[in-house]
Formats: C-alpha cells, sequence, structure tokens
C-alpha cells in the first residue's frame, strides 16, 4: 500500500480545488491510502470525498492567537505526535504557505512542493523536491499537476471532485434555491438590487429563496434582503457540513466568489457564481458540468446575466 499525506490546510475554497487531486492520485495509484491534513474548521471538506482514509485537524490559527498556554502547547504536542505516527511514501503540499510548510516538515516521509518562483512565500528548503507550476494555470490544476509530478503520473483532462452530500441533503417538500451573497471581501459583494431581482426571477418558476449566512453582519444582510424577496427564508446559523446538505438539496445555487459557491460546483448542483472584483480565469468554478462563472475581474454582471447562465445550468441534464 502507497501511502500518501496531502498538506492543504484552507481555506474553504482552496481546499475544495484540492478534491480532485484524491480522485487523480486513486486513478494512477490503486493501492494508495490517502490522508489529508487540514485547519479544524474545515475539515468537513475532505471528510465529504469517498477516497480519503483519514482527515488530521489541525488547529494553526487557533494556537497561533494562544501559542504561550500551556493548553495550546499540549494540543500542539498531541497534534505533532499524530502527524508523526505513520511514516508516509509522499507528503505532498499543495498549500505553498509557511504554515503548511512546516506542518509537511514536521510529518515523516519524503517532502514535495512548489519551488521558490511557484509560491507566494520561498519554501523551498522545507521539501526534499520541488517543482515549477505555472501561476497561469487553474487553481485547480495547479493542485493536480504538483501532484503527478511528484507521484510521477500523467493528468487525465477530466476532472473528477470525488464528493457528494446527499446523505446530508435537505429534505424538502418544495424546490428551493441558495443564494450565497456574503463574501469575506466587501469588493466581492454584488448588488443588492441584483439579488432580489434574481429572486423574483426564481419566484416565477415557484422556487423559494434560501439565504444562509456565517456571521452577524451577513445575518443582517439575509435578513434585509428577505424583507424585499417573494418567500425567502433565513436558516438558523449552519455547520459546514450542515451547509453542504443545504447545497447538495438545492435546485440551483448562486453566489459569490466564495468556498460554498465553489463547493456547489463540485456536488455537481446546478451554479452559477457572480465575480465582480475576481477573474474567474484563476479561480472561477471549474471543470464542473453544471455551472458557469458571470461576470469578470472589476466587471459585475447583470442581473439578466446572470438568469441567462441559470437557466443554461438548469438545462444541462
Amino acid at each position: 500500500m502507497t501511502s500518501i499525506l496531502l498538506v492543504k490546510t484552507s481555506s474553504l475554497g482552496d481546499l475544495v480545488h484540492n478534491l480532485p487531486v484524491v480522485c487523480d492520485i486513486h486513478r494512477a495509484v490503486p493501492d494508495a491510502a490517502v490522508d489529508w491534513v487540514v485547519e479544524e474548521t474545515y475539515e468537513a471538506i475532505p471528510r465529504l470525498h469517498r477516497g480519503v482514509r483519514s482527515v488530521i485537524p489541525m488547529s494553526v490559527r487557533r494556537w497561533r492567537k494562544s501559542w504561550w498556554r500551556s493548553e495550546t502547547r499540549s494540543e500542539l504536542q498531541a497534534g505533532i505526535a499524530r502527524l508523526r505516527a505513520h511514516r508516509y511514501d509522499a507528503i505532498i503540499d499543495t498549500q505553498g504557505l509557511l504554515k503548511s510548510a512546516l506542518v509537511a516538515r514536521a510529518a515523516r516521509g519524503t517532502r514535495y512542493g512548489l519551488d521558490w518562483a511557484s509560491a507566494r512565500e520561498p519554501l523551498g528548503w522545507f521539501y526534499d523536491r520541488t517543482f515549477r507550476v505555472p501561476w497561469t494555470m487553474h487553481a485547480v490544476e495547479r493542485n493536480r499537476e504538483l501532484a503527478a509530478r511528484a507521484l510521477g503520473y500523467q493528468r487525465v483532462p477530466d476532472v473528477d471532485y470525488g464528493v457528494d452530500a446527499r446523505r446530508d441533503a435537505q429534505r424538502a417538500s418544495d424546490r428551493y434555491a441558495v443564494l450565497l451573497h456574503s463574501t469575506s471581501a466587501r469588493e466581492k459583494l454584488w448588488r443588492e438590487d441584483d439579488w432580489v431581482a434574481c429572486a423574483e426571477w426564481l419566484a416565477k418558476r415557484d422556487t423559494r429563496v434560501v439565504l444562509p449566512w456565517g456571521c452577524a453582519e451577513e445575518r443582517a444582510r439575509s435578513e434585509r434582503l428577505a424583507c424585499r424577496m417573494p418567500h425567502a427564508t433565513v436558516p438558523a446559523s449552519l455547520s459546514l457540513t450542515e451547509a453542504a446538505g443545504l447545497l447538495a438539496g438545492a435546485q440551483l445555487v448562486i453566489g459569490l466568489d466564495t468556498g460554498l459557491t465553489h463547493l456547489a460546483g463540485a456536488l455537481g448542483v446546478p451554479t452559477v457564481a457572480v465575480y465582480v472584483a475576481t477573474d474567474p480565469r484563476a479561480t472561477g468554478l471549474y471543470g464542473c458540468r453544471r455551472a458557469l462563472n458571470a461576470g469578470r475581474e472589476r466587471a459585475a454582471p447583470s442581473a439578466s446575466e446572470v438568469t441567462g447562465c441559470a437557466d443554461a445550468v438548469l438545462g444541462i441534464a
């Protein structure tokens, strides 16, 4: 059995972009046992993949804020011990940041990472072997290429995310769409009038709207939008697993450039991603059969463009 450790700790969208690596590995190395190191906040994502043997949660973000506490030191020592409990044939760091390089360095086995020209930080000396992967590639293909180079196989054209949340899907008696209007970057926000226009378009198709949220500001926006939308509901706070189930049961997801939108596309749900400030060529929905990107860098799409994309993805069987 070939044992492989993937190091991709965050964030949500980056984790979704790394899921196809697991499918690629199992296709190329049938006897592979794949473990994955991830931030504890996001451990639900690799757990969705049928090909991940073990998820190793780490708490780097939390530890960084309380490094002086004895409890933190104890947790850190336990985390490192778990990381080093097994010797891996290959440790592949597709994150390319100092925190992920330190995690890779703590694990036992041959370490692979990006070279100095391919990573956001100069980390080559943390690894046993490094590879140059062009920045011009989409994030999904950068991850896939690094793993392929490390393990010596050729990537296939098809992208398979390998995730399934049907067992957690929300059992609703009516049709619903999820509108993901929130994002961590304010410059990525879309006009509220356009969200309302999308909800009105959905109402004509007998589809109610669900407006999930993640913090107090996002909840306030959800409630504000719901007041202007026909048949809109604002759910209680959702865990990541619950959010995946909500997405899996939806007839349509329209969302900003955020991790949950990428997860919806990966789950095979008809999805439209709305790009306002970032370039979808670099980090847009990718390899998802029933998904389209609308808008481009610093050029927000109109509501009619988005609903036109929604019509298109709903028409794909």
